[in-house]
C-alpha cells in the first residue's frame, strides 16, 4: 500500500468516528431544547453558533496548517471538541449552549477543512469522483449512526455526552497515521481569503452554500418536522438516518458520473432531482413512501457537495488546496448560519410544506446559476 493510499484509509477512519460524534450532536441538542419547549425559531438559531464558529474561525486555517503542521493542528482540534462534549451537562443553560456550540464550530472547522483538504489530495486524478465518494457515504453512514443511536438511547443524561466525546477520543488514533509532510509547501505564496479565493471557483462555493442550507437545516430540524407532522420521537430522529443513508448507497454512483462525465452537469442533475424530491416529501410524510423520499432527498442532496469537492482537488493543490478547503468552510459556515435561521422561520407556522418548499427553492436556483455559468464560460 502506497502512502498516499494508506493516508486516505488514516483520513477515513478519522472522520468516520467524528462523524458518529457529531451526528449524534446535532439531533441531540435540537431534541433535548424541544423537550424543554423552546420554539423551532430558537433551536434554529442556538444551531447557528456552531456554524458561525466555524465561519469566523476557517480563515485562519491554512495560516495556522502552514505554522503547526495539519495532522498536529487536527489532533489539537479533537481533543478540544471531545472537551467541549461535557461541557454540555456541567453548563446546562441555553446562554451557555450558545457559547460551547460557537467554541465547538472553530474546533470542528478545523477537521472538516483538513480531512478534505487530505482527501482530494492522496486521490489520483482518474479516481477522486468515486474516491470523494466513498469519503462522503463512510461520513455519512457514521453521522447516520449519530442520530439512530440518539433514538436508542434517548436524550436523557451523561450517557450520549459521554459516548460523542469518546468517540471524538478514539478518532484520534487514525487521525495521528496520517503523513501530513506535503501538504503544504513553505514555499508557496501566502494564505488567502474567502474574497481572494471566491472568483476562481465561485459556482464550486454557490454548491456548498447552498448544501450547507440544506444540511444545517435538516440536521437541525427535521427530527423537528416530523414531530410537527405527527411522528413519534424515534421515527423523527430515524428520518435523518434515512436522509443520511441516502448518501451512503447512492455517493459512489453519483462519484463514477462525475469521474466520466463534465461535473458541472452531474451538479445540475443533482440540484434538479433533490427538489423534485423535496416537492414529495409534503405529501408522504405521514405515509410509507416518506423513507424512500427522504433516501433519495439525501441521496442527491449530499451528491452537490460531492461533485464539487471532487472539482475542487481537480483544479487546485498545495497551499491553494488548503485556502479551498478553508474556503468551503467558510460558505458551509455561512451558508449553514444562514439555514440554521432561515429553515426555523420558514417551518414555524407552515406545516408540512414549510421546511421542504424552502430547500426546494434554494436547490432550484442553483440549478438556474450552474446552467447560466455554463453557458456563459
Amino acid at each position: 500500500m502506497s502512502t498516499n493510499q494508506r493516508n486516505l484509509v488514516a483520513a477515513c477512519a478519522a472522520i468516520s468516528v467524528f462523524g458518529l460524534a457529531f451526528g449524534m450532536t446535532y439531533p441531540l441538542l435540537s431534541l433535548i431544547l424541544e423537550s424543554r419547549g423552546e420554539s423551532t425559531a430558537m433551536i434554529g438559531i442556538n444551531a447557528s453558533m456552531g456554524t458561525l464558529g466555524i465561519v469566523l474561525f476557517s480563515p485562519f486555517i491554512p495560516a495556522l496548517a502552514r505554522r503547526f503542521g495539519t495532522r498536529r493542528l487536527a489532533l489539537i482540534a479533537a481533543g478540544l471538541t471531545a472537551l467541549s462534549m461535557p461541557a454540555f451537562m456541567v453548563f446546562p443553560s441555553l446562554e451557555a449552549w450558545f457559547v460551547l456550540r460557537f467554541i465547538q464550530g472553530s474546533s470542528t472547522a478545523i477537521l472538516w477543512a483538513l480531512s478534505e483538504a487530505w482527501i482530494v489530495k492522496f486521490a489520483a486524478d482518474d479516481s477522486r469522483g468515486r474516491v470523494v465518494a466513498i469519503y462522503s457515504s463512510v461520513l455519512s453512514a457514521s453521522f447516520g449512526a449519530g442520530p439512530l443511536i440518539v433514538g436508542i438511547i434517548g436524550i436523557e443524561g451523561w450517557t450520549p455526552f459521554l459516548i460523542c466525546s469518546a468517540a471524538l477520543l478514539v478518532g484520534m488514533l487514525p487521525l495521528s497515521l496520517v503523513n501530513d509532510a506535503d501538504t503544504t509547501n513553505p514555499e508557496e505564496a501566502a494564505p488567502s481569503g474567502l474574497l481572494d479565493f471566491a472568483p476562481k471557483a465561485p459556482m464550486l462555493l454557490a454548491c456548498v452554500g447552498v448544501f450547507a442550507i440544506f444540511d444545517a437545516a435538516t440536521l437541525s430540524l427535521l427530527p423537528v418536522y416530523g414531530i410537527h407532522n405527527g411522528l413519534d420521537l424515534t421515527n423523527a430522529a430515524h428520518l435523518l438516518s434515512a436522509m443520511v443513508l441516502g448518501n451512503v448507497v447512492m455517493q459512489f454512483p453519483i462519484g463514477w458520473l462525475a469521474d466520466r462525465f463534465p461535473k458541472r452537469q452531474v451538479l445540475i442533475g443533482c440540484a434538479l432531482t433533490t427538489a423534485l424530491f423535496l416537492a414529495m416529501l409534503p405529501m408522504t410524510v405521514d405515509t410509507v413512501l416518506r423513507w424512500p423520499v427522504v433516501i433519495m432527498i439525501g441521496a442527491v442532496g449530499y451528491g452537490v457537495y460531492t461533485v464539487a469537492l471532487a472539482s475542487l482537488g481537480d483544479r487546485f493543490s498545495g497551499t491553494e488546496l488548503v485556502n479551498g478547503a478553508a474556503s468551503f468552510a467558510t460558505l458551509w459556515g455561512l451558508g449553514a448560519f444562514v439555514g440554521s435561521i432561515s429553515a426555523g422561520w420558514a417551518q414555524a407556522g407552515s406545516g408540512a410544506w414549510g421546511l421542504p418548499g424552502y430547500l426546494m427553492a434554494c436547490y432550484l436556483l442553483l440549478a438556474a446559476g450552474l446552467v447560466w455559468r455554463m453557458r456563459r464560460v
